[in-house]
């Protein structure tokens, strides 16, 4: 008989886990810096450097999500595995708009939304048990860094 209560994934968000997020949001912290301050050219270099990173990053968590949902020993619900490829489908939906429109600002804030929007789906795996119990406190604040700092980078765009 399967247990229909949720029980929280094995594994624990440790220092190093926290410390290592919170690293990968130096890229875009330093693009946005050049964006702010930076001459013509490298504004516009940067821009793109911006999407292109974001658009890494939110590839980068369906595949975590996956992995999760992997590792979970009960029944995975059908949506979680649309959740973890649409990251993907997103970001290479974006980057390929980039690539056709040459317009930078529509792709960073398409990212940059997914990736403040993807904070509903951690809900959900929290929600489920598919995660462990202190994703959140990880997730929130990374998801809501890096998504802000990709709309302001859309913004001065």
């Amino acid at each position: 008989m399967h247990d229909e209560s949720p029980t929280m994934a094995k594994g624990n968000v440790t220092f190093l886990t926290r410390a290592l997020g919170f690293a990968g949001l130096i890229p875009q912290i330093l693009l946005t810096a050049a964006v702010v301050g930076g001459g013509p050219e490298l504004r516009l270099f940067a821009t793109y450097l911006a999407c292109a990173y974001s658009a890494l990053i939110l590839s980068f968590l369906g595949g975590a999500w996956w992995g999760l949902a992997v590792r979970s020993e009960h029944p995975v619900p059908a949506w979680v595995w649309t959740a973890t490829v649409a990251p993907s489908l997103i970001a290479f939906s974006a980057v390929v708009a980039l690539a056709i429109s040459q317009l930078p600002a529509p792709t960073l804030l398409m990212i940059g939304g997914s990736l403040i929007g993807a904070l509903a789906v951690d809900t959900r795996f929290a929600a489920n048990g598919l995660c462990p119990s202190n994703w959140l406190r990880l997730r929130i604040p990374l998801s809501i860094g890096l998504g802000a700092l990709t709309i302001f980078i859309a913004i001065l765009a």
